[in-house]
């Protein structure tokens, strides 16, 4: 028997950034979006842990225990006594290194997955546990929709939406690592007084009431002068899409993919096609959001 669960890539429409702690981490506030790009992970019984990727920029993928898909099968293995004896297979559509939780995501994949094909039948809350241990990213990747992400972003509150969002995502040709985009950050800031993170009422009021205009003028990301310091291209383009006609662009996380919103698919779409032929990025999709988190699709 198998088990397949696809789950979501997302966006930060909002990513206030605190100064770092004293663990090296930062405090966050942090609104994901999931949107509707998506990797498929399949666990299928086997003699020993085994990670195995397919799909656009499978030769970045570790294929190691440092796969947090295979970090998330060692983990509920270790909490009910068994072997993780599984083969991990990771359908890869979610950009890798790009900034939208690629990794994240099939680690939560992974921990549903593996839940469902050892019926181990963890809670919710012991799930949204495992996944914190995991990483900042991975609770929202479990629970997708809209969230409120705190503390690294690992506590989450969900938030309401009020429609679809259209997106267009620019994949750059290189990645990006976010521990070195948060140095960055730091290096940056250093000597400067940096503000608790708080989310911005407005851009919740927006998602609430599903208008993309006023999203447009609430997004934020306080990563990406970091970004766009050690990659200086992401500026081109970002000038790209808001010339196609985005109502805004942003770097998404600690990038380097870069996200416009748009009017609507029908604008999204022309916007796509200007950055193809813009020849400031390496590839580019369209998606809307919010869709739903982590789903076992068959067993």
């Amino acid at each position: 028997m198998s088990v397949t669960v696809r789950v979501p890539a997302k966006v930060n429409v909002q990513l206030a950034v605190g100064a770092a702690r004293p663990d090296g981490f930062h405090d966050l506030a942090n609104v994901f979006l999931a949107v509707g790009l998506h990797d498929e992970v399949t666990v299928t019984p086997a003699e020993e842990l085994r990670v195995t990727c397919s799909g656009p920029d499978a030769g970045q993928v570790p294929l190691d225990r440092t796969n947090l898909a295979a970090r998330a099968a060692i983990a509920l293995a270790g909490r009910n006594g068994i072997e993780p004896a599984v083969h991990l297979h990771i359908a890869k559509d979610i950009p890798v290194a790009g900034g939208m939780a690629g990794g994240s995501a099939d680690g939560a994949a992974a921990l549903l997955a593996c839940d469902a094909l050892w019926g181990t039948h963890a809670s919710r809350a012991e799930l949204l546990d495992i996944c914190a241990e995991l990483g900042s990213d991975v609770p929202f990747s479990l629970v997708g929709g809209a969230a409120l992400g705190t503390g690294r972003g690992e506590k989450l509150r969900t938030l309401d939406v009020g429609g679809d969002f259209s997106w267009v995502f620019a994949m750059a040709e290189r990645g990006l690592s976010t521990p070195a985009v948060f140095r960055e950050f730091d290096r940056l800031t250093e000597g400067i007084v940096v503000p608790e993170p708080v989310a911005s009422e407005q851009l919740l009021d927006a998602l609430a009431e599903g208008d993309p205009q006023a999203l447009a003028a609430a997004v934020s990301n306080d990563l990406q002068p970091a970004a766009l310091s050690l990659f200086p291209e992401l500026a081109d383009t970002l000038a790209a899409g808001s010339a196609a006609g985005a109502l805004a662009g942003l770097v998404s996380g600690s990038g380097p993919t870069t996200a416009f919103l748009a009017r609507d698919p029908g604008s999204a779409a022309k916007i796509a096609d200007a950055l193809r032929d813009s020849g400031t990025c390496r590839t580019v999709r369209t998606a809307s959001g919010p869709v739903p988190g982590a789903t076992v699709m068959g067993a």
